[in-house]
């Protein structure tokens, strides 16, 4: 027996048992192990306790390894770091100084402020990854659904990290997993109003912040995403960038949806789709 199959035979009735009887991330977390994963938690790159962040770094990381600061997602209404340890973890298991970092929700902001959040906590793993075993000229910005597109808008609107005294060029590369890039007019009642519905701002898109200097990208869907569809968001925005010669990757997977997609960084869900294996080999070989 192979082993996805055992998984579905075995694993798998036993996960969704332990899924009916509490939090799904909560499972993923028990289910991943810290391995050689160090944790630095609660550590404030800006003021209120929203704008924290933790960091997962390698044991053996000296100074040389790559930078990403992850943003969950939740609909810009949800989300806790410490929900997301299993990213960290799976992350640092790769050689990779992981910052997962909060950011502030509807209805306490609404959009554009949880962006100079996330530049922020972009502005302090810049600074700062040196301490925890990271190389700050390999810094890269990824995030799931609503965080990834905080990922996007950091990446591609040079608004939000010039504030900080940064440029998009600080960059090495951006992943997006299932997110959202394009989608005026808002349908969803429940993000209507974080992007001021219905006067929404073009701006707000970072499908019309493409160009030529954007930073090089990887972009992953679930094919059969139906919260955020693939072809309009992933697959428009890859197009758009290749248009403007910008170097970028796009997989799509047909074992997951739109939260299983960031699920398959726990361990036990990798065999759905190898998507810790495309992270990690966009942020360890040399970009354009």
């Amino acid at each position: 027996m192979t082993r996805p199959t055992l998984l579905l035979a075995v694993g798998l009735p036993l996960l969704l048992l332990a899924l009916a009887a509490c939090s799904p991330l909560t499972v993923l977390n028990a289910l991943t192990p810290a391995g050689g994963a160090e944790r630095t938690a609660d550590l404030a790159y800006g003021d209120g306790p929203r704008r924290k962040l933790d960091v997962y770094r390698p044991r053996d990381a000296h100074g040389q390894a790559p930078v990403v600061v992850f943003f969950y997602g939740g609909n810009w209404v949800a989300g806790e770091r410490a929900d997301y340890a299993f990213v960290g973890r799976a992350l640092a298991s790769r050689g990779i100084v992981a910052v997962i970092a909060d950011y502030r929700l509807y209805p306490e902001v609404s959009y554009p402020d949880f962006l100079n959040d996330a530049a922020q906590a972009v502005a302090w793993a810049k600074r700062e990854a040196r301490h925890y075993g990271g190389d700050p000229g390999r810094l890269y910005v990824m995030g799931h659904s609503a965080g990834a597109y905080n990922a996007a808008m950091i990446a591609l609107d040079g608004r939000w990290l010039a504030a900080q005294g940064l440029s998009p060029a600080d960059l090495r590369g951006w992943i997006g997993l299932a997110g959202p890039y394009d989608f005026l007019p808002i349908e969803n009642p429940t993000t209507r109003p974080v992007f001021h519905f219905p006067n929404t701002p073009p701006a707000s898109q970072p499908i019309n912040h493409v160009s030529a200097a954007a930073p090089a990208a990887l972009l992953i869907a679930a094919r059969k995403d139906d919260l955020v569809d693939p072809a309009r968001n992933t697959g428009k925005l890859a197009a758009a960038l290749r248009a403007q010669q910008v170097p970028v990757q796009e997989r799509y997977y047909d074992k997951v949806r739109h939260t299983t997609l960031v699920a398959t960084l726990a361990g036990p869900m990798h065999w759905l789709a190898p998507v810790l294996d495309q992270v990690e080999q966009f942020v360890t070989e040399p970009q354009p």
